[in-house]
């Protein structure tokens, strides 16, 4: 791979906002590590800030890490469409098979890594498989369904 092309295939949080509707501390993503047709690999630091929108009685659940996976899948929806036509709006409509190995994301003391990986899917409905790492260890995991141009 040339420099150029592993620089297409990285975004920072600048060129992440730019992507997708989340704005300001809403946009939780600093990160694109890698992608592909298939998969998407981002990370986050935003589960440290005391300001994190999405923070309650001074902490940040681990059911939270699917608003961290729903950014990725917005984020490879975003760069797949780039190749193609306009990006199209997305809306999760299930999410299922979520399992949570930990019980907060802010006790996390590395960047977050987010994978999502698409299943399956067409140009009305994806479907995809995440999970949330901090280090080795997964701190949630599930699937969701995106309805899009919803």
């Amino acid at each position: 791979m040339t420099n150029a092309q592993a620089q297409n295939r990285t975004l920072d949080h600048q060129e992440i906002a730019a992507r997708i509707p989340h704005q300001g501390s809403m946009c939780l993503l600093d990160r694109v590590i890698d992608w592909d047709e298939q998969k998407i690999e981002c990370s986050a630091i935003s589960h440290q800030t005391a300001d994190n929108p999405l923070r309650r009685n001074n902490r940040l659940g681990a059911a939270i890490g699917i608003e961290y996976a729903a950014q990725a899948m917005a984020v490879h929806g975003a760069l797949l469409a780039a190749r193609e036509t306009a990006p199209k709006k997305g809306m999760i409509t299930r999410v299922q098979r979520i399992t949570l190995h930990a019980e907060r994301l802010d006790d996390c003391p590395d960047a977050l890594r987010i994978t999502a990986e698409r299943l399956m899917g067409d140009e009305r409905v994806v479907r995809y498989g995440f999970e949330l790492r901090c280090g080795e260890r997964i701190l949630i995991e599930g699937e969701a369904s995106v309805i899009l141009d919803a």
